[in-house]
């Protein structure tokens, strides 16, 4: 029994924190679960190998998870290998990209049948109980899944809009150095965004993700610290649609004409950090999504 799960980084619309309503869009940065079942019976529990470096408490909790959820009252062997691109606490989703990949493996490997949005629900509730996310983040895991721009209340678990990302734009994105505190540190001092967070998530909800995006990047850049309110004017100069912290950041991504994007690249910050281009999700050229 074998399967394979593909899913993406994302970027930021709405941060979540606030008000609870988030929404994400994938961007080409993949991650790669495949996975390999040996059943052995119905009693005693299930051993699958792994990389000591994949021996999270994320990794081991959704793959539990996923045996328990897919492959219910069985037992025995397997091994499991995780590839990814993403760099991880930097804003750009990797939790979230790594459970669906290893739900969506598990969920194939086991002829389940695959529903994108019970894929994610069950990333956001272990993410929730092994304290990487605040909220569970069903927008990020399943902007990790869809080729679109996705809107969730996670409060809830349902998924509130969905719009295609427009064909001609892309992604120039920086990565700062360092990496962000862990999400539910930070819950407090946004639930003091909770009216702006709320109007955020009303803007995406009607698909209006570019005055979504502006205000959300404003709050995290007030909660947190980030002062980006300068490179958001330039970049706006070279062709922005839209820019602003990805997630808890520091990631930062920008929006734009494919035409732009080298100029806009060229206007993001660059010392100790990391610049480069991506397509959004919907638009991979050279791999097909899950």
């Amino acid at each position: 029994m074998k399967g394979v799960g593909e899913t993406t980084a994302a970027i930021t619309i709405v941060n979540a924190l606030p008000a609870g309503i988030g929404s994400a869009v994938g961007i080409d940065l993949p991650v790669r679960a495949e996975v390999e079942l040996h059943p052995a019976g119905s009693h005693g529990k299930w051993e699958v190998n792994l990389p000591e470096e994949s021996r999270t408490p994320l990794v081991l909790a959704t793959l539990t998870e996923a045996l328990r959820r897919f492959a219910p009252g069985s037992s025995g062997t397997g091994a499991l290998r995780l590839t990814s691109e993403i760099p991880a606490a930097r804003g750009l989703k990797s939790s979230s990209a790594v459970g669906t990949a290893i739900a969506l493996a598990v969920a194939q490997a086991t002829d389940a049948p695959i529903d994108r949005l019970e894929i994610a629900r069950l990333s956001a509730a272990v993410s929730r109980a092994v304290g990487v996310s605040a909220t569970g983040a069903l927008d990020d895991a399943l902007a990790s899944l869809a080729p679109e721009i996705v809107v969730t209340d996670n409060r809830a678990e349902s998924l509130l809009a969905t719009y295609p990302v427009p064909a001609n734009l892309g992604v120039a994105l920086y990565v700062a150095p360092g990496t962000h505190k862990p999400a539910p540190e930070l819950l407090p001092a946004f639930r003091n965004e909770s009216e702006n967070g709320r109007l955020a998530g009303a803007l995406a909800t009607r698909g209006e993700w570019v005055g979504a995006m502006r205000m959300n990047t404003e709050i995290v850049e007030r909660v947190i610290g980030y002062d980006y309110g300068g490179l958001r004017a330039r970049l706006d100069e070279h062709g922005a649609v839209a820019s602003g912290v990805s997630g808890l950041g520091p990631a930062f991504a920008a929006v734009g004409p494919r035409e732009r994007l080298s100029e806009m690249l060229e206007t993001l910050p660059e010392p100790n950090g990391s610049r480069r281009v991506v397509s959004f999700a919907a638009h991979r050229v050279h791999r097909e999504g899950p």
